[in-house]
């Protein structure tokens, strides 16, 4: 892993010339690597109570696995996912019972650890974490609700909806609808948010209170519309992540969808009004910046610059709001990050919490929400922060892929099992599969570029293809590994070929004839010079992995950094005229490009990028597939002819 962080590194120092960024120099990491390896060595195993606590299923927690989980994603490095996937491991029996978790208290805290539970189920498919999740999501099916339809925040909480539970909640309620196939659960989801921005908007600002009691019978509730009296920056927080995270999950043609990216737009432009124009961060009470003691606050802080990046980045928000999260974030690094002897990264000025009601009581008033302790490396302030860091330092790469769709295809590789829901889904070379035969992690590289990705599970006509810009084919199906494949024929290279020489990037990777089907899938490939070679190199035995090895020197058009690369059972490239090689080894072609017309084919052999090979979790640290899938997906997406991209609505 080496050779990513520094490429990754790199990136963000080239990215811009901000002396917030530059102070990643006086470390070979990222600002999120380096804050997540302070987190994993003060909290080891997710001991966030204490190295001699009893760890509990808690939102702090989940908050923090949230940004170590990120930050695996953005590396690949096993060592924080084993440490998220140690510290649930604690918390959840080999049947998937929680110990620590009451579903009796009815809290949406306690449903935010389920996104790590879903996670754990995909990447490793152990329905110990399935069932743990299900427990929660059975709560969500029973939650009391409001007289409107909106969840309690608790039990012992009536009535009331807060901020704060929908970040605890939605995103997690709506990962489970998409895997358990009950679209129609959204219609639940869009209107959690749309009570709250219904009921809880302050008419002058914009901003959201803090909590709203239906019923108006609590004594910090206003009598004539029930909500409390300020407005709490980290509860907008919460929303505000809630809202970039849920979307997600969204089906691209589900109503709801456009109503949440409306709440979104809205509440992002009532969030930069309020941002401290010297500091470019945001306060306690977001609306009451020059009161007297009100302070600026990390946690909110962080919160909203990652709400910001990640809505730009995913095309949830127009491109101008990257501006306010540079700000917000060379605010937090300059204010709110102390370094210790040993590189230690501590985050300060967190408020330790922030609540309505209980005992003793909290009346939500500024005082209250002033009275509260602020501390040092509070562990939801610190996942806030690394997941804010793992944004911003995508961030300076979005421009390339915003606006550009990476369809998979789905027609001629066209495997399918069955999922713990009885339903039978593709699942080889597929953006959504998260163990390894899927392209999850590949998928997430296009995505950290600000590209959308995909699956085409149709027949590959122009009109199928109307809105990707690049089209991605892997090792088309054989009878063995499917009894019904799809080959490839002279309308689909006619239909293919017409779609990229008005523009389009073709990417396809060949695996060996035993796994893959060669002839049929030359018809494509030979129309633009190349021809997959029915022959095998790189065959391993066991685990002789250096006998799959491919040393990149990173002095080509695609790398530009030196690689060490593994790949198993390959075919090899015969190229002609308009193709031309870009990795040989001796006399054989590993990967070849041709331009046609206004757009590019790119070959590669397979198999490389699936999970098995990019997670770090399988193969010995000297290869490093992730890193040079980050560089290839770079060249892909630097090869789509590029317009001014507007934001997806």
């Amino acid at each position: 892993m080496k050779s990513f962080r520094i490429f990754a590194c790199l990136i963000v120092l080239a990215a811009t010339a901000s002396g917030a960024f530059a102070a990643a120099n006086n470390n070979e990491l990222p600002w999120s690597q380096r804050a997540a390896d302070s987190a994993m060595a003060r909290w080891p195993q997710g001991h966030i109570d204490g190295p001699n606590s009893k760890p509990a299923f808690k939102y702090e927690l989940g908050t923090l696995l949230q940004g170590i989980d990120d930050v695996y994603l953005n590396t690949a490095d096993p060592r924080y996912f084993n440490y998220m996937k140690s510290a649930v491991d604690e918390l959840v029996t080999a049947d998937g019972a929680i110990p620590t978790y009451k579903p009796e208290g009815n809290q949406l805290d306690s449903i935010l650890m389920g996104r790590q539970l879903l996670r754990l189920y995909g990447v490793t498919q152990n329905k110990r974490y399935l069932n743990g999740a299900t427990l929660l999501y059975d709560q969500l099916q029973k939650q009391p609700r409001t007289p409107s339809g909106g969840f309690w925040h608790k039990q012992r909480y009536p009535n009331q909806m807060w901020l704060d539970g929908l970040y605890m909640a939605e995103p997690f309620y709506a990962e489970y609808a998409s895997i358990s196939h009950h679209p129609e659960k959204f219609a639940d989801i869009t209107h959690q948010f749309a009570l709250i921005a219904e009921h809880m908007r302050d008419a002058k600002t914009g901003l959201l209170y803090h909590g709203w009691d239906e019923s108006k019978e609590q004594r910090w509730a206003d009598k004539k519309t029930g909500l409390s009296a300020e407005i709490w920056g980290r509860a907008m927080g919460w929303y505000m992540m809630a809202l970039v995270d849920t979307l997600d999950y969204y089906p691209a043609d589900d109503a709801g969808r456009k109503q949440l990216l409306a709440i979104l737009d809205q509440e992002a432009a009532a969030l930069v009004r309020v941002q401290d124009a010297k500091t470019g961060l945001w306060y306690e009470v977001l609306d009451k910046g020059g009161a007297k003691g009100n302070y600026l606050e990390s946690s909110a802080s962080s919160m909203f610059v990652y709400a910001l990046a990640k809505g730009v980045r995913r095309g949830y928000l127009p491109q101008h709001y990257l501006a306010n999260a540079e700000r917000g974030y060379a605010g937090i690094l300059k204010q709110f990050i102390s370094l210790a002897p040993e590189s230690d990264v501590s985050l300060t000025g967190t408020v330790k919490v922030g609540g309505l009601g209980g005992d003793p009581y909290r009346d939500g008033t500024y005082a209250y929400y002033l009275s509260e302790k602020v501390v040092e490396n509070d562990p939801k302030g610190v996942g806030s922060f690394i997941m804010a860091a793992t944004e911003m330092e995508n961030a300076q790469n979005v421009k390339l892929g915003r606006g550009d769709t990476v369809a998979v295809d789905g027609w001629f590789n066209s495997q399918k099992r069955t999922d713990a829901f009885g339903k039978d889904l593709y699942f080889h070379y597929k953006w959504d599969t998260e163990d390894q035969p899927g392209y999850s992690m590949f998928g997430r590289i296009f995505q950290n570029f600000g590209a959308q990705t995909r699956e085409l599970d149709a027949e590959p006509t122009a009109a199928n293809l109307h809105d990707a810009k690049v089209f991605v084919i892997v090792s088309p199906d054989i009878p063995a590994k499917n009894p019904n494949p799809n080959y490839t024929n002279a309308r689909d290279a006619n239909e293919i070929a017409a779609w990229v020489k008005a523009g389009g990037v073709l990417v396809i990777m060949e695996n060996d004839t035993s796994f893959a089907d060669l002839e049929h899938f030359n018809v494509i490939s030979e129309k633009f010079g190349m021809h997959f070679n029915s022959v095998l190199r790189k065959h391993v035995e066991g685990s002789h992995w250096e006998m799959g090895k491919i040393l990149i020197d990173g002095k080509g058009p695609v790398f530009h950094q030196p690689h060490t690369i593994y790949t198993k059972d390959v075919c090899t490239i015969s190229t002609m005229a308009p193709a031309i090689s870009l990795l040989k080894e001796g006399d054989d072609i590993f990967m070849a490009t041709a331009k046609y017309g206004k757009g590019t084919v790119i070959a590669m052999v397979d198999p490389w990028l699936y999970n098995e090979y990019t997670d770090g979790r399988r193969l010995p640290a000297e290869y490093d597939n992730y890193a040079a899938g980050v560089e290839f997906a770079r060249y892909i997406l630097q090869q789509v002819p590029h317009v001014q991209p507007v934001a997806h609505k």
